[in-house]
């Protein structure tokens, strides 16, 4: 059941990339007016690309755990089979 889940948490994964960009765009447009800078823009500011890449970096971990979580939710719902670990490894 659990190699069931590998298509269903591909498709999921896209999902969460697709939605952390949005989310992203939201939140920097929030900051500056400025599409985000790339690090190798030159007349970038550092502390804008640091910036820029520290919101990008939690929108995406929080937007994919929040997306595998609830898709592992939703499996686990319709099969009855849990599709991760039960129990976190002690290390």
């Amino acid at each position: 059941m659990k190699l069931i889940y590998k298509p269903f948490g591909i498709v999921m994964g896209i999902l969460a990339g697709v939605l952390s960009k949005k989310l992203f765009e939201w939140v920097w447009s929030k900051f500056d007016d400025e599409h985000p800078p790339k690090p190798t823009t030159q007349e970038a500011m550092w502390p804008k690309v640091l910036a820029a890449a520290a919101v990008e970096g939690v929108t995406f971990k929080v937007t994919r755990a929040a997306v595998d979580r609830a898709g592992a939710k939703g499996f686990a719902h319709l099969t009855g089979v849990w599709p991760g670990e039960k129990y976190q490894d002690p290390e």
